[in-house]
């Protein structure tokens, strides 16, 4: 090998080593180490920015939109509610995530289901108190193995068989990769629950740490036709809101205290809630529920384009000592009181009759504008806007729902790239209002992004340079002429090179070298066909070596040692399995 060569293989070693003692983003680690080999004329810049222009980069992007526009619509909900249920425990949560994840992603392309479903295993983790660090790398895995069992689960699948019929062989079997796939899940899944309670850290939200938060009172109506009636509390998911327990509910002037978890809702019961902010945001998140005060119907700005704030009332606003309806709150300040906290105290009016005093902290739904325009008011000692409050469009939720089955019935039946199927999708969200255009760009996690395209830069140093090539070969030689044995070298460098660069790029630059070592033995290429494609998608011991990786990497709050821990022990009992199986239904 060449100085350059050597240069990657060191450029790479550091760039592991940065990004498994956390010191750096990944983003600023890999970025670094693409511009080291650009410099030292390694790569070309056209080679190192490829990244930017890849489709699969371009696709995660695109499917971070769609995501939002689901998650905006409350479809996001509707799905965590219907696959998920209620968890007992953490093991049970995990398994009532990883199967029916495992079972989507056999047939629809893993990376839209886990960019779908990121925000709604985060709110069901919220809602069950549960570690969002216990769910979102089960998640991964669970797509990742799951895409293994049919040949349009992953797009590596699709590439190898692309390279097999290239080379005259002929097409694979929609599901004959799933005598080595399936077994694998039930590895997989299997594994996770013994490992992730020593393995996988528990990295708890704010919410569960805030013992003295402020506690407001909130009044809530189940609306006219709403899906929430005739369902019990428990059934509404009224009953495991963190945070916020519900105090009474009023029907026909009557007053009902200690509400039984099987009480049934009625049009236009009055829900009286207690809670800390965040979870009077989730509140207002669900379909059939609306704010009790009618003020918010009056606001000048559609409620799609409101968001909430915290303002606490000083004791030079003119309104002190008036109550919000004598004061015209709404009037004056075009923002309608929704709940009020004072000094942890139960105030026993309702909203518009509460006389408001300086210190009382007041919940507003108004337009974001609010916080700007009162932030330097003598009215109020504090605005702040509170983050992810906007309500949802539940009246698009169909159109969202439509829209992601057209998506991807249009890229799973080859009508269109998966990169065209995404992009139409993404412009349909935003031209049918699911989703704002504000909200649009602030969904996409550039930080991923951004490590996808730098991973392609040093995977294309690992191959201009030979050295992958180089490093393959010397190892596949140790074998010896042992079948068995190349077999599982195939898997271990395939395996490697999956961590250290992309699935994709694992296998296209694998798939000759499987191919010649097969024939060089004179045995049936098969086998080391379908343990090429499990294990260039058998990236669970890095968070670079696959895209859903990446994606949970933020959400699960996750650091790069992590996935070593989980993956690794993975990848191998995996590895074996694979080796055992495939040249049993294969015959060499």
């Amino acid at each position: 090998m060449g100085w350059e060569a050597w240069l990657t293989l060191g450029v790479i070693t550091f760039c592991l080593w940065a990004l498994a003692s956390n010191r750096l983003a990944p983003d600023v680690i890999l970025v670094g180490g693409v511009m080291v080999l650009m410099i030292a004329k390694v790569i070309t810049p056209q080679q190192a920015l490829a990244g930017m222009a890849n489709e699969g980069m371009i696709t995660v992007g695109l499917l971070y939109i769609v995501a939002a526009g689901l998650q905006e619509t409350g479809t996001v909900q509707w799905v965590a509610g219907s696959l998920f249920g209620r968890p007992r425990s953490v093991a049970d949560a995990q398994i009532r995530l990883m199967a029916p994840v495992a079972v989507m992603s056999a047939f629809l392309n893993n990376t839209p289901v886990v960019a779908m479903l990121i925000p709604a295993v985060r709110d069901w983790a919220k809602k069950y108190q549960i570690s969002p660090s216990k769910l979102m790398m089960p998640l991964s895995y669970a797509a990742i193995i799951g895409g293994t069992c049919t040949l349009i689960g992953t797009s590596t699948n699709l590439v190898v068989n692309g390279l097999w019929t290239a080379g005259g062989g002929a097409s694979l079997g929609m599901f004959e990769v799933a005598w080595v796939g399936l077994p694998g899940v039930f590895i997989v899944i299997a594994m996770v629950m013994l490992l992730s309670r020593w393995f996988l850290p528990d990295r708890q939200s704010a919410i569960s740490k805030l013992d003295n938060a402020r506690n407001y009172i909130v009044e809530m109506i189940v609306e006219g036709g709403s899906p929430l009636r005739g369902k019990t509390i428990e059934q509404a998911g009224l009953r495991h809101l963190p945070g916020m327990y519900l105090i009474e509910i009023e029907r026909n002037g009557h007053s009902l205290p200690a509400v039984s978890p099987q009480e049934r809702l009625a049009e236009h019961d009055r829900l009286i809630f207690a809670g800390v902010v965040e979870s009077v945001v989730d509140l207002h998140k669900i379909r059939g529920l609306q704010p009790a005060t009618d003020q918010v119907f009056k606001l000048d700005s559609p409620r799609s384009e409101r968001c909430l704030v915290e303002a606490v009332v000083s004791d030079s606003c003119p309104l002190v000592g008036k109550t919000i309806r004598a004061g015209r709150f709404r009037t004056a300040y075009n923002a309608a009181v929704i709940a009020v906290a004072r000094n942890g105290e139960r105030i026993q009016q309702k909203i518009g009759d509460i006389e408001l005093r300086p210190g009382d902290t007041l919940l507003l739904e108004t337009h974001p504008s609010f916080a700007a325009q009162q932030r330097n008011s003598r009215d109020f000692f504090l605005v702040s806007q509170v983050e992810d409050s906007a309500p949802l469009r539940h009246d698009k939720a169909k159109i969202a729902l439509l829209t992601l089955l057209g998506m991807v019935t249009a890229a799973t039946a080859g009508w269109l790239s998966m990169l065209e199927a995404a992009m139409i999708a993404a412009g349909l969200m935003v031209v049918t209002k699911c989703i704002g255009m504000t909200t649009a760009r602030r969904s996409v996690d550039w930080q991923v992004l951004i490590v996808i395209a730098a991973s392609f830069g040093l995977g294309s140093a690992l191959q201009v340079t030979g050295a992958a090539a180089v490093i393959a070969q010397q190892v596949i030689a140790l074998a010896a002429g042992d079948p068995w044995i190349t077999l599982l070298l195939t898997y271990v460098i395939t395996a490697v090179f999956t961590a250290l660069i992309t699935n994709n790029a694992a296998a296209v630059l694998m798939f000759p070298i499987a191919l010649q070592a097969a024939e060089s033995l004179g045995v049936n290429p098969l086998p080391f066909i379908f343990t090429l494609m499990i294990a260039a998608s058998a990236s669970f011991a890095t968070p670079i070596g696959y895209q859903t990786n990446l994606m949970v990497y933020g959400p699960g709050g996750y650091h790069f040692n992590d996935y070593f821990k989980m993956g690794i022990p993975i990848t191998l009992v995996k590895g074996i399995a694979t080796v055992i199986i495939a040249p049993l239904v294969w015959p060499f």
